[in-house]
């Protein structure tokens, strides 16, 4: 077994883990290429069905790209969406100016309210712990407590395959079956499987975005990658952090405080 087929193998055993044990199951959907590669293995693990919800996080300062694609490949694999929105934040008319708050209500209080909304025990989770030093702290499946705060001081241990999937009173699980991935892993899975691409990882007019979020909030990097082997290449060559284009991950800790408070 090679590299790819483990980490596909050991995803595929937690989606179906997650899937028989909690009532509610969803996944997010960012429409990006780790959310994506999430719900290609969950529908892999289902023989081409995706028996959950996919909840996709609509701050309504995406780039047009992201819905244009998350339209197209959620009819084409029979994605049941979920759009959430914060209709307080459209209300108070908050906006990227202030990116703690934006983010706290635009994507933190509009997962909460909707995982509220339709009872939702436990989400899967794109994310990987090389992308982002506070979620290198996360467990596979990682409890939060009844007000969907992570407290990262007090995680279950995990020990190779050994996972704490059981959810006690009160609780909510993310679930996170790419956690061991790479950003060069997910490329490589990409190209292997000949998987969908957002059009904005691709380069235009010599920049590219690495790290897709918020219009306003995400800067491109300079490069003329045109494809996936390029991507690949590039990736093993640069030491330009992954996520260097997204403002929130440039502020001291705020990364922290929005996980803390439920955000992914």
């Amino acid at each position: 077994m090679d590299h790819l087929d483990r980490l596909e193998s050991e995803s595929i055993y937690i989606i179906r883990e997650a899937y028989s044990k909690y009532d509610k199951l969803a996944m997010l959907w960012s429409a990006g290429k780790d959310s994506t590669t999430l719900s290609y293995l969950v529908r892999k693990a289902f023989l081409g069905k995706v028996p959950i919800p996919a909840i996709y996080i609509d701050t309504q300062f995406h780039f047009q790209e992201m819905y244009d694609f998350r339209d197209k490949l959620a009819e084409e694999w029979g994605l049941n969406l979920i759009i959430a929105k914060s209709e307080e934040a459209d209300e108070k008319e908050i906006t990227p100016e202030d990116k703690l708050k934006c983010c706290g209500m635009r994507k933190t209080q509009a997962l909460k309210d909707t995982i509220a909304e339709h009872g939702f025990d436990a989400l899967l989770v794109g994310i990987r712990r090389d992308e982002h030093g506070i979620r290198a702290k996360e467990r596979t499946f990682s409890p939060r407590d009844q007000d969907f705060r992570w407290d990262y001081t007090n995680q279950p241990p995990e020990l190779w395959d050994q996972y704490k999937s059981q959810r006690e009173a009160g609780q909510h699980l993310r679930v996170h079956p790419l956690l061991s991935w790479t950003e060069l892993d997910v490329w490589r899975y990409i190209k292997r499987e000949n998987l969908p691409v957002n059009p904005l990882y691709f380069a235009k007019e010599g920049k590219r975005f690495r790290s897709l979020g918020c219009k306003p909030c995400t800067d491109p990097v300079e490069s003329n990658v045109k494809n996936v082997d390029g991507m690949i290449k590039e990736i093993q060559e640069t030491e330009i952090a992954e996520r260097s284009g997204r403002s929130q991950d440039k502020e001291k800790e705020a990364m922290q405080k929005l996980r803390a408070l439920g955000y992914m």
